[in-house]
């Protein structure tokens, strides 16, 4: 038993690698075309055409403008948020084979996780359209981080309160609990793994979704920026002191917030 789980983990964790291999790779790629696209621009223009191109464009998007942001959203969500999925991902697995196998481990898998990509996948059409009216506004300059610190400064002080309310507090204990979790959710068949890695992705968002906003303060395709809310959100479903961690950077958060907001009025 202990070989077929050992080699069910190995199949696992080396499935999500690979996905999130092939997201990063994705985002790189669109990271390195948008520094291309700037550095073409400046230097095919006067500086008064330099000028006007560095203030946000009102130019409305079009279908095919909100699809591909629509697309680098979605593969962004899935980039950041696998690796503190794979926990419950693998616990699934594990759990699954030790009810005999009624589902394949590996399919089930599959589908637990496609339920959890759904709710993220969600997620992105929604932050898409919430770009588009920020990007209409012109409250986002064209590498797509925000044009006024004071909206910048409400989003971090937004976030950093989320992290100390009970919504936040709920959905990150479970978040943290995967066996806890399956003990009073389990169900069987692919409808049953779908329908949980849709619950677990719903609570994933009510866990993180503020968090992501950040994206508009730093820029939505700000790399840097990208491993390190990545990198916190691991941080706080697996650390012990995880909750105690979302407490001092919303503290953060909040004092950030402050910071740019004061910076305009004083």
């Amino acid at each position: 038993t202990e070989t077929v789980l050992r080699r069910d983990r190995t199949v696992v964790l080396t499935g999500l690698g690979l996905i999130v291999l092939l997201s990063w790779t994705y985002l790189l790629y669109l990271a390195w075309g948008m520094s291309n696209m700037m550095v073409m621009s400046e230097s095919s223009m006067g500086m008064e055409m330099g000028m006007e191109m560095a203030m946000p464009t009102v130019q409305p998007w079009n279908a095919v403008d909100y699809w591909l942001m629509f697309v680098m959203w979605t593969v962004m969500m899935i980039a950041m948020m696998t690796p503190s999925a794979s926990p419950m991902v693998l616990t699934y697995t594990k759990i699954n084979r030790q009810q005999g196998d009624k589902l394949k481990p590996v399919w089930g898998t599959a589908v637990f996780f496609f339920g959890y990509l759904l709710i993220w996948t969600l997620f992105s059409a929604v932050a898409t359209v919430a770009q588009g009216g920020l990007h209409a506004a012109t409250l986002l300059s064209p590498m797509m981080e925000t044009t006024s610190p004071i909206w910048g400064g409400i989003i971090l002080i937004a976030a950093g309160v989320f992290q100390f309310t009970p919504l936040k507090q709920a959905c990150l204990s479970h978040c943290r609990t995967p066996l806890g979790y399956f003990m009073t959710e389990w169900r069987e068949g692919n409808w049953g793994a779908l329908v949980m890695g849709v619950r677990h992705g719903a609570f994933c968002v009510g866990c993180c979704w503020l968090i992501m906003a950040l994206l508009f303060v730093a820029g939505v395709m700000n790399l840097f920026w990208i491993a390190i809310i990545a990198a916190y959100v691991l941080a706080e479903k697996l650390l012990p002191s995880g909750h105690k961690l979302s407490h001092v950077i919303g503290v953060l958060l909040m004092g950030w917030g402050v910071w740019m907001i004061a910076c305009v009025l004083l």
